[in-house]
């Protein structure tokens, strides 16, 4: 059987192959195998790029309203834009960021239950990455220094809160509250872990050691350390060129280094300091994660943030169980549902 080259294949069949591909880089370097299909990704490029970015880092319509959002029209507006190649370099970086969350949720999602753990489907990938870029466009449109501390139980806040999650179903809003537990874990592991999480890391790292951690828990003791943005980026750089050892020099006790100082507090003042947390972007708190080796690193990023951010917690989770109470759900009954994988981003027997 005499195999046809592609140049004998019709446009719309060719049309077809191309609208096809998974990924941007299997677009391209299939564009490059001829000069007809390359001539004919030319002449219809947004189209077929826009395809490709939808099958890969996609939905693109969620990932549309998160980039296009402005203080200047209701977060929970449909925005309706012409795609662009300088919109779509603005939605690939976006895509880029949801990928690397998408490889972390596995790991956290089935920390404790690991014998569950297994790679998502194609469908819970795309599901995951929707969840991130509603939870994205949540905190870019109201964890601002607009909304302080001050007006969140505001009746009219509060509405508007509500209604950018009043677009989305009871599932896609237990979506949602998956992948914002799996943010959290990373945050209360990685970037602002607890007393009693430097001490089992500690231990783990030295388990013959007598030396005894010192927490910073007490009234008179010295202001935490304010970094200037060059003096940080400048720790960061050394620290990344430099950092070749397997475990982390932050639990290393040296003269000039307490490994307590790591801490930030126990239980109940690490509840609200993670409360602060939840309203960074995936964006930064992943630039936090790869690039803040120590709480001092940490805080001096949070520091130049302003003051709105201090005291100040998430309410993503208020304005969801809002929602939910206002359409009848009962909202121990939902939690406990994604708690038992009955609802969320991967559903157990799915």
């Amino acid at each position: 059987m005499d195999i046809l080259p592609l140049d004998f294949f019709p446009t719309e069949i060719l049309t077809t192959i191309l609208l096809s591909t998974s990924s941007t880089a299997d677009l391209t370097n299939l564009a490059a195998t001829c000069h007809r299909l390359n001539n004919l990704y030319n002449s219809r490029k947004l189209v077929f790029l826009t395809q490709a970015f939808d099958a890969e880092y996609g939905p693109i319509q969620d990932v549309i309203q998160l980039v296009t959002h402005n203080a200047s029209q209701p977060a929970h507006v449909t925005r309706n834009v012409s795609i662009s190649l300088a919109l779509l370099k603005e939605l690939y970086h976006v895509g880029r960021v949801a990928k690397q969350w998408e490889e972390i949720y596995p790991f956290k999602k089935w920390k404790e239950k690991f014998e569950r753990r297994r790679l998502l489907t194609d469908t819970e990938r795309r599901v995951f990455r929707r969840a991130l870029y509603r939870s994205w466009l949540y905190t870019l449109a109201f964890h601002t220094p607009r909304h302080s501390r001050y007006n969140r139980l505001n009746p009219v806040m509060v509405r508007e809160r509500a209604l950018l999650l009043h677009n989305w179903t009871g599932l896609e809003l237990a979506e949602i509250a998956d992948v914002r537990q799996v943010v959290r874990d990373v945050l209360s592991t990685s970037i602002c872990p607890s007393n009693g999480t430097i001490a089992r890391k500690f231990q783990k790292r030295y388990p013959n050691t007598r030396y005894q951690l010192l927490f910073n828990m007490h009234l008179n003791a010295a202001p935490p350390q304010r970094h200037s943005a060059p003096a940080l980026y400048h720790q960061i750089a050394v620290h990344n060129h430099s950092l070749n050892d397997k475990y982390y020099p932050k639990y290393k006790p040296t003269s000039l280094h307490e490994p307590g100082d790591e801490g930030w507090g126990d239980d109940v003042s690490h509840y609200y300091v993670l409360e602060n947390f939840l309203k960074l972007d995936p964006e930064q708190i992943l630039w936090l994660k790869q690039n803040c080796p120590t709480k001092a690193h940490v805080e001096a990023y949070i520091h130049d943030l302003g003051e709105w951010f201090d005291n100040n917690g998430e309410t993503l989770r208020q304005t969801l169980e809002f929602v939910l109470v206002e359409r009848g759900v009962d909202v121990d009954e939902f939690w406990n549902r994604i708690h038992e994988e009955e609802l969320g981003v991967a559903i157990d027997g799915s």
